[in-house]
């Protein structure tokens, strides 16, 4: 009988381990995260950041289980104009002496259609955390050249700079300097780990 009862056992575990949820990791030197934001209310003003990293737990069997933690290097802000970056790594925007890091982390993943998301969390930025909803397009995974299998991303939002503290800004003629209303999008490939033997 304990026998038959560790037989059982030994059966049931991979069928377990199927259930869980891969890992995806973001590949660094591939992801990348950009904002716009207007400015004089006549023009658009991009700027990337140039670290992001996170983990991804994709479970394709039902896409609620799945979840994801994302952190980006605020310090590697870059909108081509030094002086403008220098501004806004200031306490006059995101202070990343203080603050370096955004994170965001899920709290619930729906299914939107083929290879589309809506994703919901909670994203920490200047030391302020409010819930986003980010759409998401993921695209089938592919085998990388070493035979690593790899996947895409996509995920966009847009935020109230001013309910995570951003509040600095001057009005002239036209309007605000800097307007409140950003958009953000995060360009991710991930690589799936391997499943642990």
């Amino acid at each position: 009988m304990k026998c038959l009862a560790i037989l059982a056992l030994a059966q049931l575990v991979p069928a377990l381990a199927a259930a869980e949820p891969s890992t995806w990791s973001f590949d660094p030197a591939h992801s990348a995260s950009q904002f716009s934001v207007k400015h004089l209310v006549i023009s658009t003003v991009r700027g990337e950041f140039g670290k992001t990293t996170g983990v991804i737990k994709l479970d394709e069997k039902d896409l609620a289980r799945s979840s994801v933690e994302a952190s980006v290097d605020v310090t590697t802000i870059d909108t081509r104009v030094p002086d403008r970056d220098k501004d806004l790594k200031s306490p006059n925007f995101f202070d990343v002496a203080t603050y370096p890091a955004a994170n965001f982390k899920s709290t619930k993943v729906e299914k939107l259609g083929d290879e589309k998301l809506r994703v919901t969390g909670q994203l920490t930025l200047r030391g302020n955390s409010r819930p986003t909803v980010w759409e998401v397009a993921y695209t089938p995974a592919v085998k990388g050249m070493k035979g690593e299998v790899r996947r895409g991303f996509a995920a966009t939002t847009r935020i109230n700079r001013k309910d995570f503290g951003l509040n600095w800004s001057k009005v002239v003629e036209a309007g605000p300097v800097v307007g409140d209303e950003v958009a953000l999008s995060i360009d991710v490939e991930a690589v799936k780990e391997a499943p642990p033997k």
